[in-house]
């Protein structure tokens, strides 16, 4: 683990067998009302945070590995079934790791609302932020820094 805890951003799966760290702060954090995302994450909204590929360092692993749709990787842990992250391949060199395992989650507010198009009709989440009636990547990129 880094020695300079001031910046390290810290998490688990629910069970504890999965842990990662990263002193790397997130190139973006948002929410996601699109089904899958949903699913995977088992809420009625869904949020990330994402970050450099490299940056995140898990132990021992980052879990178990499904794609269920073309060009989504999602890892849980095989334990205890917690969403870890997701990959893309429209957004390279970025893994996506659910803020519900983030320790520091309270300190990363989303920036942006994702799939809002697909948001349960009962969810209000009262905000300023940029809503997409779909997808978000071409603000998740320009936020990344991904030519």
């Amino acid at each position: 683990m880094p020695s300079d805890t001031s910046s390290v951003i810290t998490g688990r799966c629910y069970c504890g067998l999965i842990t990662f760290y990263t002193s790397s702060k997130p190139q973006t954090v948002a929410y996601c009302h699109c089904t899958d995302c949903r699913r995977a994450t088992g809420g009625p909204v869904s949020a990330f945070a994402a970050f450099s590929e490299g940056a995140i360092v898990f132990t021992p692993n980052e879990g178990k590995r499904i794609t269920v749709n073309s060009g989504v990787t999602r890892t849980f842990c095989e334990r205890c079934g917690s969403s870890l992250t997701g990959r893309y391949d429209y957004l390279p060199n970025q893994i996506y790791i659910s803020l519900g395992v983030i320790d520091q989650a309270d300190d990363l507010a989303p920036e942006m609302h994702g799939h809002e198009a697909q948001r349960l009709s009962w969810l209000h989440i009262v905000d300023d932020l940029t809503r997409s009636e779909s997808t978000t990547r071409d603000m998740l990129v320009a936020k990344s820094g991904i030519p």
